[in-house]
């Protein structure tokens, strides 16, 4: 009886400017496998399914355990971690791709600097000057708080981004990410100082006016982020937000 077999039919591409093509490999089956564990053997020893020599993958991965979002990719067609896939429960052969919403630098490696200067654009991060102790900042109401903590266990894996039909070669849209991530800390009782700043910049172009309300994200996202209740509140947030704009006033 032969050996148990796992199959892969992996999308390739060797520089940004080349064509991508497929190659097909075949590894021995081994128990508790998962699509980095198969990526992994394959670079020990990179020979393809006809025995030829061939170039190891190239992909990216850090932490192992889906919580850094690096080793996103296409798996059979559907955009998820590669650390937590595990062989038993895929459908073989095993179709690897790169996420398509990002450029290819190599291989199932992309550059997410998309979603990264989105992030930069919405200013997701709180502000703080570090160079002398401000002492206990204030504390977060426990109802807000919880819900706050769902949306801050983003990893910026970007495999919304990758679900989402409005976000493409073709559009300026920010994303799900970014536009959750200016709810989470517009929530922060410091990160509300620039609350008008992030949704100022939700209404420019690529912006929330962007969102067709697909919910690709929310069923694709890996931590059950509740994407798009975030989007629903940042459209009441900005809909006050113009008024306060067009009213000169923060008492609006």
């Amino acid at each position: 009886m032969s050996a148990k077999t796992v199959k892969f039919i992996i999308t390739r591409q060797d520089t940004p400017e080349t064509s991508p093509y497929e190659e097909e490999f075949e590894l021995a089956y081994r128990p508790n496998m998962n699509v980095i564990s198969a990526l992994m053997e394959i670079r020990r020893n990179p020979v393809n399914a006809k025995g030829e020599a061939t170039t190891p993958i190239t992909w990216e991965m850090n932490c192992l355990e889906e919580v850094c979002g690096a080793c996103s990719m296409v798996i059979n067609g559907k955009p998820r971690q590669s650390c937590t896939a595990l062989v038993d429960k895929l459908e073989q052969p095993i179709r690897l791709a790169p996420m398509k919403t990002f450029p290819v630098i190599r291989d199932l490696q992309i550059d997410r600097s998309r979603m990264f200067n989105a992030l930069k654009r919405v200013k997701a991060w709180i502000p703080i000057d570090g160079t002398y102790d401000l002492g206990p900042g204030p504390r977060m109401p426990e109802t807000k708080r919880q819900w706050a903590y769902e949306l801050s266990k983003c990893m910026t894996c970007g495999v919304c981004l990758e679900a989402c039909p409005n976000v493409n070669s073709k559009s300026d849209f920010i994303g799900p990410a970014p536009l959750s991530q200016v709810r989470l800390f517009n929530a922060h009782p410091t990160g509300a100082m620039n609350k008008a700043e992030r949704l100022n910049a939700l209404m420019e172009d690529g912006g929330l006016a962007s969102c067709g309300n697909s919910q690709n994200c929310v069923q694709s996202c890996p931590k059950g982020i509740p994407l798009t209740t975030s989007i629903a509140a940042l459209n009441r947030d900005t809909t006050f937000q113009a008024f306060k704009n067009f009213f000169g006033s923060d008492s609006v």
